[in-house]
């Protein structure tokens, strides 16, 4: 078989194998694989540009290594894909915006750089929801991504490019970004594996900030095996980054083949509404396997999981009004020419740099920490999110990982929600909670429904526990057959 053939096949231990056995160079490989990508891009639009002078020097660089009888690194010569709210030095990183739409960054995110420690070659940068903004990828600014199973369908969002790119085979792994569930979703969407780590445990330094107390880098693969070691080689404390976590990080590969027997799960009963719909089924099947492996199964309640709706999108949009104040005109890259006045630039700078989704979101921000309703909205919201959070403490108590669908239906048809904004914030549902108490999270593939759609089945554990989690993950994965 050539390589052209094996590409959307490719594993890291199989790039690792193949670079170490001579059967191909790390440049032959980006090189195919650029041309495989850029060839297949048009059918699902997962990349807003490639950056193969990086890529291609990246691969050099591993060749020259391997000559050397150098360790090439964990990531030698894989293909990567960065979603465009992670900056990326001298490739134009646009969080799918035209406010950003031709801002080079002078610095890479601290994720990137710890890829190009290990050796991996970034290929391109993927499209998104606007500022990560939004459940579908139907909200950026250069056109929606089409999920790969069915083009019909959207990827999930907001980190839709990123999941496509994988599931298309177009890229090994990738890097995205979850705020309330924008890499699980997407990940359940189209059939691959999404981690979102600990709050804390992977440096936000060099991400475009939507809700800076919710924003997580997260990675999606398409097996357990590959999600740990992308984790492994992104996760750590940076002094850049006051929020990330002075944590010491576990062996994440090798803790794959530990045991799971006696592992207590549990069902909140919150996320099972619907036991007769196909996700459900879907997942409760997973949960069956997990029962043959010797896990303890029993139900529990998250009592506040029904606040978080309304909780989450009060938070999220006060930060994102927040953050998103800095985009003026004046301080980046995107300026209304047709101006008369400052006050006149600011209002349509804005007006005609953001998307339809941002100015719903920094209004509704700007409203609830607006000088009334502060105390009525955003503090309360806070409150709540206190309460979400107890709610996982009290539950790992008893438990050592929850199960829950990741969303209540599968991937739905482009346009099916867009002029529903109620009815695509409810498609994060079962996501939000986890991304409001800082907890880790994956969706990992447990079915497909009677259309042929993926279907993901969502496992959540205690703070800083990425390893238990991976560990029923992969147990999951090679027993779920």
């Amino acid at each position: 078989m050539t390589l052209a053939l094996e590409i959307p096949k490719l594993t890291i231990g199989s790039i690792r194998e193949g670079l170490l056995k001579r059967r191909f160079s790390a440049t032959e490989l980006t090189r195919e694989a650029l041309r495989f990508a850029e060839a297949e891009n048009p059918k699902t639009n997962a990349y807003l540009h490639f950056c193969p002078e990086r890529a291609l020097s990246a691969a050099r660089s591993v060749d020259e290594k391997l000559a050397r009888g150098e360790d090439p690194g964990l990531l030698a010569g894989v293909p990567v894909a960065v979603k465009d709210v992670i900056v990326t030095k001298g490739v134009r990183t646009t969080a799918a915006s035209k406010m950003l739409a031709d801002y080079i960054p002078p610095y890479d995110a601290t994720a990137v750089e710890c890829l190009d420690a290990a050796g991996a070659v970034i290929l391109g940068k993927t499209n998104c929801d606007e500022f990560a903004m939004g459940s579908s990828n139907e909200n950026s600014a250069f056109g929606p991504v089409r999920n790969p199973v069915d083009p019909e369908r959207v990827p999930g969002g907001s980190s839709g490019g990123s999941a496509a790119a994988v599931a298309q085979g177009t890229a090994v792994v990738s890097l995205g970004s979850d705020t309330g569930g924008s890499v699980r979703q997407p990940a359940s969407f189209c059939g691959v594996v999404g981690l979102t780590p600990t709050y804390g445990r992977v440096s936000r330094y060099g991400l475009i900030a939507f809700a800076s107390s919710l924003d997580h880098i997260g990675v999606v693969a398409r097996n357990v095996s590959d999600t740990a070691t992308l984790l492994q080689v992104i996760a750590g404390r940076d002094e850049r980054d006051s929020t990330s976590a002075a944590v010491p990080v576990p062996d994440y590969m090798a803790a794959l083949n530990g045991g799971v027997r006696g592992m207590k799960i549990g069902l909140p009963r919150e996320y099972f509404k619907d036991p007769d719909s196909e996700t459900s089924k879907l997942v409760l099947d997973g949960v069956e396997v997990l029962k043959r492996l010797g896990c303890e199964v029993r139900e529990i309640s998250m009592p506040h999981t029904e606040y978080a709706v309304a909780a989450y999108y009060i938070i999220c949009t006060a930060e994102a009004s927040s953050n998103l104040a800095r985009y003026d005109g004046v301080r980046y890259t995107f300026r209304s020419r047709d101006s008369e006045t400052l006050a006149d630039m600011y209002r349509n700078t804005r007006g005609e740099g953001f998307g339809a989704e941002c100015k719903r979101r920094i209004m509704l921000g700007t409203y609830v920490l607006s000088a009334g309703y502060y105390d009525a909205y955003y503090l309360k919201a806070q409150k709540v999110r206190t309460l979400i959070a107890r709610d996982f403490t009290e539950a790992f108590r008893e438990v050592d990982a929850l199960i829950a669908p990741v969303s209540p239906f599968p991937a739905f048809k482009l346009g099916e929600k867009l002029d529903d904004p109620m009815q695509m914030y409810l498609s994060d549902i079962y996501t939000i909670t986890a991304s409001l108490a800082g907890v880790p999270c994956m969706s990992v593939p447990c079915g497909v429904t009677s259309g042929g759609l993926p279907v993901g089945m969502q496992i959540l554990t205690r703070h800083f526990d990425e390893a238990g989690m991976l560990r029923l993950a992969y147990a999951f994965e090679r027993n779920r057959a």
